[in-house]
């Protein structure tokens, strides 16, 4: 079987690596494991994983502690396995730089989706290409200009930049916190019912049916995610 990409599971749970190993292998990636944030770390540095699978227990440091390092360096997609599936873990883990969170017990089958969204995303950021697409929707960000099947979607300028944001971040949960900080400001990261607003008005414009949004997901209480499949 060809192997597709590198996997690295920082994740101290005998149990945990038995079940990856296997499953994972058994789906075409390649395996790293490291039982400590410290051998996480060192694996990050030296083997350059193309996914990270991450659990917030470890015994050595908080997993939230080890995101933050390894934003400081590196851009690896990192998807976080938890038995913490509080909303305010979720929210701290995406704001330091995590790209998706899934709650233990979990099923293989949602984690090995989550893991081909992120890698995607990776691939269409790589491409810098300057028109996005989400779903049947093209958005040309030189022209400033959004269709589907040809015919033009008006946007204000606020609303465009909202859905190019999540456009080139596809797969990956953004936070309430984050979005209004890119969009708005840091003086707006609190707004959160104002960005409900807008995501509203914007699912109003850009889905076939709003009221069963496709292509602008929700999480709720964290924030949201653009979606050009259904998982």
């Amino acid at each position: 079987m060809i192997i597709r990409h590198t996997v690295l599971v920082i994740d101290d749970e005998p149990q945990i690596q038995r079940f990856l190993r296997h499953s994972l292998a058994a789906s075409g990636y390649q395996l790293l494991h490291a039982e400590t944030a410290a051998a996480g770390l060192k694996a990050v540095a030296a083997q350059h994983p193309d996914i990270i699978v991450l659990d917030l227990g470890l015994p050595d440091l908080d997993g939230k502690a080890v995101i933050g390092q390894i934003r400081q360096t590196a851009e690896t997609p990192i998807i976080v396995l938890s038995a913490r599936d509080q909303e305010a873990e979720k929210i701290a883990a995406l704001d330091l730089g995590a790209d998706d969170f899934v709650a233990k017990p979990f099923g293989i089958g949602e984690l090995l989706a989550r893991i081909r969204v992120c890698l995607r995303a990776t691939r269409t950021m790589m491409a810098s290409s300057q028109k996005l697409t989400l779903g049947d929707i093209v958005i040309d960000i030189e022209a400033h200009r959004v269709e589907r099947e040809g015919a033009l979607i008006k946007l204000t300028p606020k609303e465009f930049d909202l859905l190019a944001l999540l456009a080139r971040n596809t797969g990956k949960v953004l936070t309430h916190r984050h979005i209004l900080q890119t969009i708005w400001g840091p003086a707006h990261v609190d707004d959160t019912p104002y960005l409900r607003v807008f995501i509203g008005q914007l699912r109003q414009k850009v889905e076939i049916n709003s009221s069963e949004p496709k292509l602008i997901l929700t999480e709720p209480g964290v924030g949201y995610r653009a979606s050009s499949s259904s998982l």
